[in-house]
């Protein structure tokens, strides 16, 4: 029987190999070889000219997590003490926008956002554009913009994991420090929170990895004027600049900040279970 099943696992193995193990090879192949393949670690040091882009990915990645965590955990607590009808309705109107194309969703904020867009129309219709003696408020091509679509786009995976985490949090946990003589906001503070962690910390990384990577909404929203290391690695693959093995160094450096991510996540979800209740 488990020779048998074993055999089940075999198109499984073949599919991480073809899909997951051979691209990974092939990058770093190419991040440590020359154009003639030849070993090197001047991909590396040739990142040093992309300074300016690196510090704005992390950058405008930390502000986007901030805003979604800002947003996103009172979204997550106020749904979770919420009955599970309303529940059931907030989590439909959360997944509603990621049910439709991502390039959709972007789309729909350059319509809104450029120069002639509703909302440049709007404020034309109420006299603020003739007060503020414009033609038009720049927000298309802005670092603004790009953060808006991020929080836009990445909201849902910060408000996701941690509902679910207060949602299972034990209820005899929160009686307990209230008959300690713990009022609502020291229940929060002492139960509630640190329970919440591993559900924040996940929230964190599945919002901070894709905008530090993001390229699409860099590209349409900033205007071509706010490149991130997205666009950068698309560009040394399918742009004018073209050096794969450059590419493919900066991928590196992206991995290893998923890597890194996903232990520290998992270091600090080993603490799930542990409350304080001072």
């Amino acid at each position: 029987m488990k020779n048998k099943l074993s055999w089940f696992a075999v198109p499984y193995v073949g599919w991480m190999a073809l899909m997951v193990v051979i691209p990974i090879l092939i990058m770093v192949v190419y991040a440590f070889t020359t154009a003639e393949f030849q070993g090197t670690l001047e991909n590396f040091a040739e990142m040093g000219a992309y300074t300016s882009v690196f510090l704005r990915s992390f950058r405008l990645a930390l502000i986007a997590t901030l805003v979604c965590l800002l947003i996103g955990y009172p979204v997550s607590y106020w749904m979770a003490r919420e009955g599970a009808g309303f529940q059931r309705v907030a989590m439909a109107l959360i997944m509603l926008p990621m049910w439709m194309n991502f390039l959709l969703r972007t789309y729909s904020w350059m319509s809104i956002l450029e120069n002639n867009g509703l909302l440049n129309q709007l404020f034309r219709a109420v006299g603020l554009l003739d007060l503020l003696g414009l033609e038009y408020i720049p927000m298309i091509g802005t670092s603004g913009a790009v953060v808006l679509g991020m929080v836009y786009n990445y909201l849902p995976f910060m408000i996701l994991p941690i509902y679910s985490v207060i949602l299972k949090l034990d209820g005899s946990l929160l009686e307990a420090a209230r008959d300690l003589g713990a009022d609502s906001r020291r229940v929060f503070r002492r139960v509630i929170l640190p329970l919440s962690l591993p559900g924040v910390l996940s929230g964190v990384t599945m919002v901070f990895v894709p905008s530090v990577s993001t390229f699409a909404i860099s590209r349409l929203l900033g205007g071509g004027t706010q490149m991130m290391l997205g666009d950068l690695i698309e560009l040394q693959f399918l742009g004018g600049s073209y050096d794969p093995h450059l590419g493919a160094a900066i991928s590196m450096v992206m991995m290893a900040i998923v890597v890194v991510c996903m232990v520290v996540m998992n270091r600090f979800g080993e603490g799930e279970g542990e409350a304080v209740l001072l």
